[in-house]
């Protein structure tokens, strides 16, 4: 064999892609995975084209993923953008939600751009080793817009690529409740340590703090930088002047609110004495902290587990559940906020 008919060897040794089927034969991959799956609706041209493409290209179906068409998987695909530190925490609640319903949980990392991303998740679906695929990440493109994908997919996408929060889970509504909390107490200057403003969820409870306490005529000391981090909240208490005046501070989340009071507690300031501070997220350890953490608490379980019960019921083909309206958070008051100082 001499060097062309080896290049040629080599590339019909490589596996030929459902896609590039239905490239070469000017028709969706959806089309071709209905093809295979032998459903039947598609028009006698169709078929043809399909099949004639299938020979050009030589295409060999995945026999693994062939001989799953003839039975079930009982097994959904959780798509992340990339492997972080954390498990988010409406993924828990659509994996209990699966798992209550008799489904494995198969967790998929995609990490690169949309577009890769989205180039992954077709693969995932012409593989048909998940019944159903559950997307944390928006994928964009013509797959966002899909209208018949090969396998039920429910797209999210309320992180972006590098899981900071976005949409609905950046909510940050409840800091109204944590201000007038503050207020009904008699507070009346604050002071607000905000995460990093690269995450939507930071820059919407910054903006909905300063319009808070605008509107109740209120006084904000100012807004301090932080990066969601326990230093960043110590270090903005120690910061803070003696004669500033500041009786509460609205931390971005726990851990900033923990640096907060140990900062101010290492001063000699007493909480919430002389001082009120409210943190966000509702981490476990705060209620085990002297003092106990006045926080808010929002359901992104709720939110998990109902998508993906709704992409259970498009995986067994039934209706979609119906879900009676629900409050998706709350303000837990504990002892680290208290009556403004007289």
């Amino acid at each position: 064999m001499d060097g062309k008919d080896a290049t040629l060897g080599t590339a019909r040794r490589k596996r030929v892609t459902i896609m590039q089927v239905a490239e070469h034969a000017g028709v969706s991959h959806q089309t071709v995975s209905r093809y295979l799956r032998f459903n039947g609706g598609l028009k006698a041209a169709t078929v043809e084209r399909v099949e004639k493409a299938i020979r050009d290209l030589d295409y060999r179906p995945d026999l693994i993923a062939r001989s799953m068409r003839t039975r079930r998987t009982n097994r959904i695909a959780i798509v992340l953008p990339e492997l972080t530190y954390f498990v988010p925490t409406p993924f828990r609640g659509a994996a209990a939600a699966a798992h209550a319903a008799g489904y494995q949980v198969d967790v998929v990392s995609l990490e690169g751009d949309e577009a890769r991303r989205r180039e992954r998740v077709l693969t995932l679906m012409e593989s048909e080793r998940a019944e159903g695929i559950l997307s944390f990440t928006p994928l964009g493109g013509a797959l966002a817009g899909t209208a018949e994908p090969s396998v039920p997919l429910l797209i999210m996408g309320e992180y972006d690529e590098k899981m900071r929060s976005t949409g609905a889970f950046a909510d940050g509504a409840f800091a109204r409740e944590v201000v007038q909390h503050l207020a009904d107490l008699g507070h009346r200057r604050f002071l607000h340590v905000a995460g990093n403003q690269d995450w939507a969820s930071a820059r919407n409870r910054r903006a909905v703090y300063v319009e808070t306490v605008e509107r109740l005529g209120l006084e904000s000391y100012g807004v301090v930088g932080g990066d969601w981090s326990v230093q960043s909240g110590y270090e903005a208490a120690r910061n803070l002047p003696a004669n500033s005046g500041v009786t509460a501070v609205v931390a971005a989340n726990d851990f900033v609110a923990f640096g907060v009071i140990r900062g101010l507690q290492d001063r000699g300031i007493r909480v919430p004495d002389e001082i009120s501070v409210v943190g966000w997220d509702n981490e476990e350890i705060g209620r085990f902290l002297s003092p106990t953490l006045t926080t808010v608490e929002l359901n992104l379980e709720l939110i998990g587990r109902q998508a993906m019960q709704e992409l259970i019921a498009r995986v067994e083909d039934r209706e979609p559940p119906r879900f009676e309206p629900q409050v998706m958070g709350r303000l837990i008051a504990r002892a680290s906020s208290g009556p403004a100082p007289s």
